[in-house]
């Protein structure tokens, strides 16, 4: 009966506590949204995960493989893209170490938590470290043969994502081509994507290049707003906005080395709210445009021009502003969320963060009633067994 009395308690006790959330209206749409934590003020991974849900995200992309995020989703439907760090290439060309890291930040979680992807470091191409990039094939290699090893291989795909700046030429979108120095790299790599049925991932940001060339750059062709866009001339396919073009320049680059049934998949891409000085177009409202629309063509299942009928798969960024991001104002001004859970602007996803369980008087005086009642109960019972 002591038993019996315990789990009463407990369960009411939750009841009161998510009582707030229960009645909230959610909406949502369902996208992938970049969970990145370079901050000192961030929320903790277990309200973060209620802020999820409400949002309807139904994947999330993590930076590494931080076991409290992965704990907190436990029992979700969020499926996750984790990550290694650049920082750990050097250990992932063994593969016995590749096994090992697999064996601790893989597989205690997959029971209870969705883990479809590892992403093997990030734009390593746009670092100057020729051993990074010497490391990054090999590195990818032996995580999926370490994967293949522990019989995940089909559950957990590989890749890993690059800067929009690995196109020597990217207009017209069918012209999109790979730099040739990087060539040597690149091809092995769509290859191995290609044989194992993994996807091309690239962070494209419209933002930089309306930044970049403000004159030349139609705001609202960078914005997903009503414009006259462009028709490339060698396809005479029609593009009303530059982040639709710039993944179709992706799909040319590979092409142009040979294949034709790699996907390509947006791994970053987002609008600053702020920025510094000579960041041009990094406010609020252009934020705001630029996500917006961007959820309302994820809403609609569009495909790119040179790919009607493949859904635009796309990984938002990102969740918060981080603080303790290091470069220009822009990069700390990335998130739809404060910290403290409010909306830098409205695009209608009405998402909730819970606050430090802190119950209120009237709630524990609420509780203190229940409890007695079950405390009654629980003692005639144990009178009428007696």
């Amino acid at each position: 009966m002591t038993s019996c009395f315990s789990f009463f308690t407990s369960l009411l006790f939750f009841l009161l506590t998510i009582s707030d959330s229960l009645f909230m209206q959610i909406n949502g749409l369902s996208f992938g949204i970049n969970y990145g934590q370079v901050g000192n003020n961030l929320p903790s991974p277990s309200r973060v995960a209620v802020l999820i849900r409400s949002m309807n995200v139904t994947r999330i992309k993590l930076y590494d493989a931080d076991p409290n995020v992965l704990h907190a989703f436990s029992q979700s439907n969020v499926e996750f893209v984790i990550g290694i760090g650049n920082e750990h290439l050097q250990n992932m060309t063994n593969l016995s170490k590749a096994q090992i890291w697999i064996q601790h930040h893989v597989l205690p979680y997959l029971s209870q938590t969705k883990i479809i992807s590892i992403n093997v470091g990030n734009e390593v191409f746009n670092s100057n470290d020729t051993q990074l990039i010497l490391n990054l094939f090999p590195s990818m290699q032996n995580v999926h043969n370490a994967l293949v090893n522990l019989g995940l291989d089909k559950l957990i795909s590989v890749t890993t994502a690059h800067s929009f700046n690995i196109l020597e030429n990217s207009y017209p979108p069918s012209y999109g081509s790979f730099k040739q120095d990087l060539m040597q790299y690149i091809q092995p790599i769509v290859e191995f994507l290609d044989e194992i049925n993994s996807p091309f991932l690239i962070n494209a940001y419209p933002f930089f290049a309306y930044k970049d060339n403000p004159n030349e750059v139609s705001l609202n062709y960078a914005l997903f707003q009503p414009n006259q866009g462009l028709v490339d001339p060698n396809t005479n396919l029609h593009y009303d906005n530059m982040l639709y073009a710039q993944i179709d320049a992706v799909y040319a680059a590979i092409n142009a080395i040979g294949y034709t049934n790699v996907e390509v998949k947006v791994s970053e891409t987002g609008w600053p709210s702020n920025g510094d000085s000579d960041e041009i177009g990094a406010t609020p409202q252009n934020a705001k445009l630029y996500n917006g629309n961007l959820l309302r063509r994820i809403e609609e299942k569009q495909g790119t021009p040179a790919k009607p009928l493949v859904p635009i798969d796309v990984y938002v960024f990102a969740l918060f502003n981080e603080d303790l991001k290091p470069g220009p104002a822009s990069e700390r001004n990335y998130g739809l969320y404060y910290p403290n859970g409010s909306p830098v602007y409205n695009i209608g996803l009405q998402g909730y963060l819970p606050q430090m369980v802190v119950p209120s008087k009237s709630k524990v005086l609420s509780f203190n009633f229940l409890v007695c009642i079950v405390t009654c109960l629980t003692f005639t019972w144990e009178l009428s067994g007696s």
